[in-house]
């Protein structure tokens, strides 16, 4: 099945940020079956619990990709999954979202503690801020925050929390380490979540794996340039598959 890739998207906007991208990916390649995998909406903030969730509705030997809180938890299955998983790819996703012993470039955890307390008491505002944060750094940012916002889904607010606590216990650092399939991770130069430096330091982590910048870009590049990025994820999964 290593024509199928399943993407996740990242916290609280739903699926619609990635469909410009699974139609850019499709349009290159109509062999390829490109499917947008909903996050979990648990009743639970315990990562396991969200990780057989996905587990159980995503096929075996598939590509596993995801954005930001998306690509975090395709780390984690595709080292469960280990050779049943035929690679993986993240968009804008840390290995520790907030700072963790010796991963210092990720979100200062007083600006994480004031988000989720803005969650936790005006969800939507918290979202229209995020929003905004995502399109930071995007040619029109404006533009680009109303277009994230106005397609997010009205989730609960305990789902919402809960997403931002499973953002903040993971670390994939050893996930990334033990899957030994290809990966293409990609960061944006201008990311307000994801300090681009965190890309220097996954490349130290992981010397052989894929890693790139996209230096005039925010949080949300690849809705914005949706046919640049399935250039570089196609031909990152043709690379690949000739190996």
């Amino acid at each position: 099945m290593r024509d199928r890739l399943v993407l996740l998207p990242g916290w609280g906007l739903g699926v619609s940020p990635l469909e410009p991208l699974a139609a850019a990916l499709r349009g290159l390649d109509e062999h390829l079956r490109v499917e947008i995998e909903p996050l979990p909406e648990l009743d639970s903030r315990d990562v396991e619990e969200w990780l057989d969730e996905l587990n159980a509705n995503i096929p075996d030997d598939a590509w596993l990709g995801g954005w930001s809180l998306g690509g975090m938890l395709a780390a984690e299955l595709a080292a469960r999954r280990g050779e049943r998983c035929c690679g993986l790819l993240t968009l804008a996703s840390n290995a520790c979202f907030v700072p963790r012993g010796a991963w210092p470039n990720a979100m200062p955890e007083g600006d994480f503690g004031a988000f989720l307390a803005g969650c936790e008491a005006d969800p939507d505002g918290t979202l229209k801020r995020f929003s905004l944060l995502c399109a930071q750094g995007a040619q029109d940012p404006r533009g680009l925050a109303r277009l994230l916002k106005s397609a997010a889904p009205h989730g609960a607010t305990r789902t919402l929390v809960n997403g931002l606590k499973v953002l903040e216990q993971l670390d994939t650092r050893s996930a990334l380490q033990t899957f030994r399939g290809p990966q293409l991770h990609l960061f944006a130069g201008l990311d307000a979540f994801v300090p681009a430096e965190a890309a220097g330091d996954l490349l130290a982590l992981l010397p052989d794996v894929e890693v790139g910048v996209i230096e005039q870009a925010g949080h949300a590049f690849l809705l914005e340039n949706p046919h640049g990025v399935a250039a570089a994820i196609q031909a990152f999964l043709h690379e690949s598959d000739n190996d």
